[in-house]
C-alpha cells in the first residue's frame, strides 16, 4: 500500500451523499459502501474523524427561507445530522471499527458530549470520532463545524466528499461544459464565490493553513486516494503548486 500522505484526517460528508440516488432519507448501501471505504483507510493506520450534514432528511436554512424562524429550523437540522451519524455509527461497527459519536448539544443517551482533549485521545487510541450537531449553534453550517473541530484536533486536512469531481467553475449539473478546477487558492474561492463550503469556513481555514480537498465520493477508492496525496479533485490550499 502507497505510503499515506496526511495522518489525521477530518472527512467531512453532505447529508445528500448519504441518500444515494434517493432524493431524501438515508440509502443503506450507500452508508455500507462508505464504511468498507472507510475501514480500508482505517487499517493503513490514519487517524479519521468525521462530520456528516443533514440535509437528506431536514434542510435548516430550506425551513427558514419558506418562513420558518431561522435558529428553531437549524436546530431542527442539528437533528437530522444526529439521525445519519447514529447510522454511520452503526455500518462502521459493523465493519468492526471501534467508534464514539460526540455531540455539540448533550444528548447522552445516544451521544457524547463533545470534549476536545477526548476527541483527541480517542482518535490517538484508533477509534472513529463522528462529532455531530454542527457546531452546536444556529447560524452555522455542518462545513463550519467540520473546519472548526479539524482545527481543534489538529487534522493535516479537509476531505470533502460530495457528488461531483471538485469544485467546477460553474454547475456540473446544469452546465455540460463546466471545468474542473484542480487547484485552487482560498482567496480565489471566496473572491470567485464558488460556494464550495461557506466563507466563514474557508476563512477559517485560510487563517489556519489547513488544506482542503473536495473530491468525489462516487468513485470507489476515492476517499483512501485522497488521503495518500493522490491528485484527484480540487485542492485549495493558500498558494500553488504544491
Amino acid at each position: 500500500m502507497e505510503r499515506r500522505h496526511f495522518k489525521r484526517i477530518m472527512l467531512k460528508i453532505s447529508g445528500e451523499a448519504l441518500a444515494g440516488d434517493q432524493k431524501h432519507g438515508i440509502d443503506l448501501e450507500t452508508i455500507r459502501s462508505l464504511a468498507r471505504e472507510i475501514k480500508e483507510l482505517k487499517d493503513t493506520g490514519a487517524e479519521i474523524a468525521l462530520v456528516n450534514g443533514g440535509g437528506n432528511i431536514f434542510r435548516g436554512i430550506a425551513a427558514s427561507a419558506s418562513g420558518m424562524d431561522r435558529a428553531q429550523a437549524d436546530y431542527m437540522g442539528m437533528m437530522a445530522t444526529v439521525i445519519n451519524s447514529l447510522a454511520l455509527q452503526d455500518a462502521l461497527e459493523k465493519e468492526g471499527l471501534s467508534t464514539r459519536v460526540m455531540s455539540a448539544i448533550t444528548m447522552q443517551a445516544v451521544a457524547e458530549p463533545y470534549i476536545r482533549r477526548r476527541a483527541e485521545r480517542h482518535l490517538q487510541k484508533g477509534r472513529i470520532v463522528i462529532f455531530t450537531a454542527g457546531t452546536g449553534n444556529p447560524y452555522f453550517t455542518t462545513d463550519m463545524a467540520a473546519c472548526l473541530r479539524a482545527n481543534e484536533i489538529h487534522a493535516e486536512v479537509v476531505c470533502k466528499a460530495t457528488k461531483v469531481k471538485g469544485v467546477y467553475d460553474s454547475d456540473p449539473m446544469t452546465n455540460p461544459n463546466a471545468v474542473l478546477h484542480k487547484h485552487l487558492t482560498y482567496d480565489e474561492v471566496l473572491s470567485q464565490n464558488l460556494r464550495v463550503m461557506d466563507a466563514s469556513a474557508i476563512a477559517l481555514c485560510r487563517d489556519n493553513n489547513l488544506p482542503i480537498i473536495v473530491f468525489s465520493m462516487k468513485e470507489k477508492g476515492n476517499i483512501c486516494r485522497v488521503a495518500h496525496g493522490e491528485s484527484i479533485g480540487t485542492f485549495i490550499s493558500s498558494k500553488y503548486p504544491f
